[in-house]
């Protein structure tokens, strides 16, 4: 519930009052004796949901953008009348929605001034770029917590549904300079930690664990950015503290920006091109789908004369975000596609593996213990080059031959050369002899 004070203008008293009594809404009236413009203050406690639509009433009775309006949570409220307008209003599809100006401080509040935005960025990219390369998820999740961004996206959106250019833009530029910033400050770390050998050499990033997730991104990163954009606006929409949800924007943009910084230090560039992807689908995901709950929320300008203007810039920045996603979702589509092959290829090798060393396995009573398929890296779209079969032979045995009857049909399989190693293992093996219950 809301405590909501506003200053009655001079001359519009009566009306005002009027308003609210034909409102069925409770009120004190305080006389305001410091300034002639104005005759009172009014104390109106309200629901959450009926903020908006009562101010909207005053607006229309006379209630101008000199007056002051003060709104207030409010812990309790005792009468009968507020029961009876609290019953009415929870009869309403969305009860917990905050009143347009509420949503527009709390947009407005979410983002620090640049300064404080600038310094928290580069920390949490930081952080991030050695919790990445140091392979530990704890230090990734806690870059994610300082991370700013929350404040950003959902003021982009919300200044697009309230027709406010300059919120809009504001939002824009703090993403796009938050992005840059990240990116920069995990290359310039990144390559500093890889010329001081500050962690053990490394051929490939990709072969460090929390980098390689980052590389690959398939059509569940989508699901999750649009999810991370959907909690960000119903907690921003419904009064709920969205640091959480901020945590879990931060997720979907400060790890991806950090590899891509790490990708440009080692010289990976396909390392920092499939990361650099899953950054723009995931930012412009979250965009979108706050952009959409907002519309639906049934969110409009103060004023019923930018309402076409703001429905405008609705559907054409919302059409923009759509077919750029659409077009990035191409090669997410392509990378589950690639996930999906890659697991056939590798059931296929398996399979092959078994028939070799079955087919070769005569007299030496041979068992496949192991078989690891070996890619040059860890980004999508890659064949296999090499694979190792740990084969079980028993103690005095030899076998030889067996790499090449693998390789064989492996060729087969996939239609090029594959490098095979077989190593074998001397297995020792005691049998029981089953019981039977009579």
């Amino acid at each position: 519930m809301r405590l909501v004070q506003i200053t009655i203008p001079s001359g519009k008293r009566e009306t005002l009052l009027s308003t609210l009594d034909d409102d069925g809404i409770d009120y004190v009236v305080a006389d305001e004796t410091s300034a002639r413009e104005f005759s009172g203050i009014a104390y109106i406690p309200l629901p959450t949901n009926a903020v908006e639509p009562v101010l909207e009433s005053l607006r229309d009775a006379g209630l101008d953008d000199d007056s002051f309006t003060v709104v207030l949570d409010a812990n309790t409220v005792v009468s009968r009348r507020f029961e009876q307008l609290e019953e009415e209003y929870s009869e309403e599809e969305d009860e917990d929605r905050i009143a347009r100006d509420e949503l527009v401080a709390a947009a407005s509040d979410l983002s620090p001034p640049i300064r404080t935005y600038v310094i928290m960025t580069i920390v949490s990219a930081l952080v991030a770029t050695a919790g990445l390369l140091l392979n530990s998820a704890a230090v990734v999740v806690g870059s994610m917590v300082i991370a700013p961004f929350v404040g950003p996206a959902m003021a982009t959106s919300v200044g697009t549904i309230v027709n406010d250019d300059e919120m809009f833009l504001r939002g824009v530029r703090l993403q796009i300079l938050g992005l840059v910033l990240a990116i920069a400050a995990a290359f310039a770390f990144a390559f500093v930690v890889r010329q001081i050998h500050l962690v053990p050499p490394l051929e490939d990033v990709t072969s460090i664990t929390e980098i390689r997730e980052r590389v690959a991104p398939d059509f569940l990163s989508l699901v999750i950015a649009i999810g991370a954009g959907v909690a960000g606006i119903v907690s921003l929409t419904t009064g709920v503290s969205a640091a959480l949800v901020g945590v879990m924007i931060a997720v979907a943009l400060i790890p991806p920006a950090a590899t891509v910084g790490i990708g440009l230090a080692w010289g990976q560039p396909l390392v920092s091109l499939t990361s650099g992807v899953l950054v723009l689908v995931n930012v412009l995901s979250i965009n979108f789908s706050a952009l959409v709950v907002l519309r639906y929320k049934g969110y409009r300008p103060e004023h019923w004369f930018w309402k076409e203007d703001a429905k405008r810039d609705t559907v054409k920045r919302g059409a923009t975000l759509a077919i750029a996603i659409a077009v990035l979702s191409i090669f997410l589509v392509g990378v589950t596609y690639d996930s999906f092959q890659t697991a056939t290829t590798e059931e296929q090798i398996r399979a092959d593996v078994d028939e070799s060393i079955e087919a070769f396995d005569s007299n030496h009573n041979l068992q496949r213990l192991d078989v690891q398929i070996v890619y040059p890296s860890s980004v999508p779209f890659q064949e296999p080059d090499h694979v190792i079969v740990r084969v079980g032979i028993e103690p005095g045995e030899s076998a030889t031959g067996l790499a090449s009857s693998i390789s064989d049909r492996l060729e087969e399989t996939t239609g090029r050369p594959v490098e095979v190693e077989v190593q074998y293992l001397d297995t020792e093996r005691v049998g029981t002899e089953p019981q039977t219950e009579t």
